[in-house]
């Protein structure tokens, strides 16, 4: 009988200290917004398929008057020209895609699964050398943000993934 009052002691005197989840909501409601702009492209990528569509953003885009951005709006329309309508389908596509990978690690932190750890720190860190050479090369300071916050993302996470698996030897 008594073990059986140990038992039932045990629970509430347990000094384990229970994870603080607040930064993987986070974590995910930023992989949410991705998940969602990159939706949007998609659907934009999917309308400049076709041929009306694409010509008349070009159209659009050559009757606006911004007189700060002039020199970026003709590499815009000169860059939409080069690629034609064709190759928006395959920008919708790999759109889609991420999203899907976003959406999935979204969730996952959610509902704080411990895979969905793991799955976005090499999905987020894996990026990381790319966004390096992107922000040595062509800086600006969205990328170099962009860069931190995934760096700073893959360290919490790793963190959070570690001390999950040692609660869980504990146990």
């Amino acid at each position: 009988m008594s073990d059986i009052r140990r038992d039932s002691r045990a629970g509430p005197t347990d000094t384990r200290k229970p994870r603080n989840h607040g930064w993987l909501r986070v974590i995910a409601v930023y992989k949410a917004a991705k998940t969602i702009g990159l939706i949007l492209v998609a659907i934009a990528a999917f309308h400049l398929d076709r041929s009306q569509n694409f010509e008349h953003l070009v159209h659009w885009l050559e009757q606006l008057s911004l007189s700060d951005s002039n020199g970026l709006r003709w590499r815009l329309v000169e860059k939409l020209q080069s690629m034609g309508p064709s190759k928006f389908v395959a920008i919708g596509l790999v759109a889609l895609a991420y999203a899907a990978i976003f959406a999935t690690e979204g969730i996952g932190l959610w509902l704080q699964k411990y895979w969905a750890e793991w799955f976005t720190v090499v999905a987020t860190g894996s990026l990381v050398p790319l966004e390096i050479y992107e922000a040595v090369h062509r800086f600006s300071g969205f990328k170099l943000v962009a860069l931190i916050a995934n760096i700073a993302i893959v360290a919490y996470l790793v963190r959070v993934a570690l001390q999950s698996r040692q609660s869980r030897s504990v146990e």
